[in-house]
């Protein structure tokens, strides 16, 4: 049986991975779907998860965001969200059907129930931060305690999911690669 912890890098996987490798110690796989548009700092966060669970973390891709938009020709949108479910859900899939029998922790926390995940019938899945009743005010203390920041932008650095003022610091932080996603916008209208 593999074991198997989607490891994304935000606050929940993050807490989950540390705190499930403290009270279950086994032989874990720590799965991160990497999209080629993270900023340095996600790059330096999952470095130092590395560093703190103490084995690398194992990366599966299905491209890059930039070579999806140049194959759509066109940048992902709430009419053409193509970004998730080409970076992040199609590859873990196959990962997780080439590696059974496993199973999947997932770091959905008991303060979201109505959160289910898009997960596979034939993957048997644990949500263990729901099993310790851990919600996000345990998630962020547990992650205080340990020292871990979590980067500011977890996801990819020029979602279109952004809100005004998280384009404007990556504007201000990051001016090449809004410049990078200006010229994207322009390119394909």
């Amino acid at each position: 049986m593999k074991h198997i912890v989607a490891l994304s890098g935000g606050k929940d996987s993050s807490a989950l991975a540390l705190r499930l490798d403290e009270v279950e110690p086994r032989d874990y796989t720590f799965l991160c779907t990497p999209t080629g548009d993270e900023l340095p700092e996600m790059l330096a966060h999952w470095e130092n998860l590395e560093c703190l669970l103490g084995k690398p973390l194992t990366r599966i891709t299905n491209g890059t965001l930039n070579g999806l938009i140049e194959e759509f020709g066109a940048l992902p949108n709430w009419r053409q969200r193509w970004c998730t479910r080409r970076l992040k859900i199609e590859p873990c899939l196959a990962y997780l059907k080439r590696n059974q029998p496993a199973i999947l922790y997932v770091g959905l926390r008991a303060d979201e129930e109505e959160r289910q995940g898009i997960y596979s019938s034939d993957v048997a899945c644990r949500f263990p931060l729901r099993e310790w009743g851990w919600g996000l005010a345990k998630v962020k203390n547990y992650l205080k305690e340990r020292g871990v920041v979590i980067p500011t932008r977890t996801d990819c650095a020029r979602c279109y999911g952004q809100r005004l003022p998280e384009w404007r610091r990556l504007l201000e932080r990051h001016p090449e690669v809004y410049a990078e996603a200006e010229a994207q916008e322009e390119a394909t209208g």
